[in-house]
């Protein structure tokens, strides 16, 4: 296993672990979230690290890797979102909802691996920064296309982006992780 795997399976542990206690204090919850309101809870998540990168101080007690945390986990949520569609109640169990998890980050993991490849490890010279607007550009464009009903004419779909969000957050949390911030 190479070094780029070994950060990926750490830091992807870490929101497993958050996604998974989460899910014990409050159950799946989000299954009544529309596609729509879990773009915007990615938003706010990534607005936040933009505040915090330019304020450069906070008045909460959660700092810019709490919220990759939250951009990851929203992502895979979204994921599962388009997949069963929104629920008026909770209707997925502990188990349903963390072995769809593993599906999504296993997915979206696969596309890092592709994309890793291709691109040689590119992001490693990025600064956090980057990580952040490249979310947020994926957010409006998630959104344009939630407003254009899903229908796209030459863009990927709304999954596709979740996921291109999802590895763009962890690479801030290998780097922030792992202290390569730059």
């Amino acid at each position: 296993m190479d070094i780029t795997e070994k950060q990926f399976e750490e830091v992807t542990a870490i929101c497993r672990k958050v996604f998974a206690d989460k899910l014990q204090d409050y159950g799946a919850s989000w299954r009544i979230l529309r596609p729509t309101s879990v773009t915007d809870q990615i938003f706010i998540k990534a607005k936040r690290i933009r505040t915090l990168e330019t304020k450069k101080e906070r008045m909460v007690d959660e700092g810019i890797f709490s919220e990759f945390i939250g951009i990851v986990n929203y992502g895979l949520i979204g994921l599962m979102q388009l997949e069963l569609g929104y629920a008026d109640l909770v209707d997925v169990n502990v188990e349903k909802a963390i072995e769809m998890y593993d599906k999504y980050l296993y997915m979206t993991i696969e596309l890092m691996n592709a994309k890793n490849h291709d691109y040689d490890e590119a992001w490693r010279s990025m600064r956090i920064s980057s990580y952040t607007d490249l979310i947020l550009t994926k957010i409006y464009r998630t959104k344009e296309i939630e407003e254009n009903e899903g229908i796209t004419i030459a863009s990927e779909g709304i999954d596709a982006n979740y996921m291109d969000m999802i590895n763009y957050a962890l690479f801030g949390l290998i780097k922030l992780h792992f202290s390569e911030a730059n």
